[in-house]
């Protein structure tokens, strides 16, 4: 298991996952840029979890404005309530939020602390070329509230039936006082939500049912079931809103933390959305000729903490043969950035030309890279630590023989077969 995170955003750095944000002027805290390798990865993760969500018949997606009306903030709590208790150390000057496990300073140890004080974690800025009052506006601080104030728009012009629900992939903005954990906490971060509109009735029926779907897929792109808990929220963490909440927790190196979250949220935000509006946010059930505002089942992931999750999963040191240690990504084959990776003996031209036919047909159908420089042996490795499931080896015998060696990457096995067979023996893996 990895027991910090020092290694593997060290790793990310060195193979094109993930940099840190402007880093030739120092770098700007909890802000990261995925690299060349990580923004496929992120791009895999993200379409398997919209297939996830979207190819189904009772789910469909929306792509809402990040900048919208102040008022949906005021309607939904956010100006008044979002906010995190700030304090400073008196004798190290160190502000953090605080939380109910701490109780000095995490800097310096010192238990002589401010009183603690509400910060609003929201992003401001103005729309418009006048900086005034009225024309202030949030950048969001969750994709939520783009869902409830389409709603109607999206029964009516789906047609949709309750229960249905309608999922989003967007990016949001918290102003965080505590920051650290490489990509576990962002100030800019991608939200993956889906909230499921249901009858009152019907909630907790939909809420299990949910609490084992993000289970499942959980499990199906990669994370150990062991790593993975769920924790209920007590009456004191609960929002004021939520009936009932739940979160997925995952063991990072740094413990178990939150990663996706379940939530009964009632007819909370659909109510004040009518209510600040003045607009009907009522369904009309045809079935039993009643009116009434639905409530909301709610399932919601980061997912840069989902790329971390992953990545922290798959980070494995391990020695091999002559005490010699490799380091490698078991990252499942379907969202590994690289797929297959073919690797010539020599920059020769006619190894190197079957080598560029070779890509050319793998690239069709998988995502392939194609490696000249070095030895074998360091080609191996560095494909070890950019997570390539399969290496393609072209030798000099293959411009004879018509056969290559297809290297494995968990278990470095090698198979030699004909160039022909190489795609039914890749889609026989059960890998892909």
């Amino acid at each position: 298991m990895l027991k910090n995170l020092n290694s593997l955003v060290s790793l990310c750095k060195r193979r094109g996952y993930i940099f840190p944000s402007s880093e030739i002027y120092g770098g700007l805290s909890a802000c990261w840029d995925y690299g060349p390798l990580g923004v496929q990865f992120k791009m895999n993760v993200r379409q398997h979890w919209w297939k996830e969500m979207i190819h189904r018949s009772d789910v469909v997606g929306l792509d809402s404005s990040i900048l919208m009306h102040p008022s949906v903030w005021k309607a939904s709590g956010h100006v008044d309530g979002f906010s995190d208790p700030l304090v400073d150390c008196k004798e190290c000057r160190f502000r953090f939020r605080m939380e109910k496990e701490i109780n000095s300073c995490p800097k310096c140890g010192s238990k002589n602390l401010t009183e603690p004080r509400d910060f609003n974690l929201m992003f401001k800025t103005h729309a418009g070329p006048v900086e005034e009052e009225a024309s202030l506006v949030y950048l969001r601080p969750e994709t939520a509230q783009g869902i409830y104030v389409n709603f109607l728009n999206v029964q009516t012009s789906m047609r949709k039936k309750i229960p249905f629900g309608v999922a989003q992939i967007g990016k949001a903005f918290r102003n965080e006082i505590t920051l650290g954990h490489f990509i576990f906490r962002c100030r800019e971060f991608e939200q993956m939500e889906m909230q499921y509109f249901v009858s009152k009735e019907s909630a907790d029926k939909y809420f299990e049912y949910w609490m084992e779907e993000r289970k499942n897929f959980l499990q199906k792109i990669g994370l150990p079931g062991t790593s993975l808990r769920p924790h209920e929220h007590d009456k004191d963490e609960l929002a004021h809103y939520a009936h009932k909440a739940v979160d997925w927790e995952f063991l990072f190196p740094i413990g178990w933390k939150e990663l996706e979250g379940i939530h009964n949220r009632g007819d909370f935000d659909l109510t004040q959305h009518q209510k600040f509006s003045g607009k009907k946010m009522n369904y009309f059930d045809s079935e039993t000729n009643s009116s009434y505002i639905p409530w909301i089942i709610e399932t919601s992931i980061g997912l840069d903490r989902l790329i971390l999750a992953l990545l922290c999963s798959a980070y494995k040191e391990e020695t091999i043969g002559n005490n010699e240690s490799r380091v490698l990504l078991r990252l499942n084959p379907q969202i590994a950035p690289v797929q297959l990776a073919v690797l010539p003996l020599s920059k020769k031209e006619p190894l190197k030309d079957l080598s560029y036919k070779i890509s050319a047909v793998l690239r069709k159908k998988w995502r392939v890279e194609y490696d000249e420089t070095g030895s074998i042996g360091k080609r191996y490795r560095r494909q070890d630590e950019i997570g390539t499931p399969f290496c393609v080896t072209i030798d000099f015998d293959s411009l004879t023989d018509n056969k290559v060696t297809v290297r494995h990457r968990d278990t470095m096995k090698q198979d030699r077969l004909a160039i022909d067979q190489l795609q039914d023996y890749l889609n026989g893996t059960n890998l892909f």
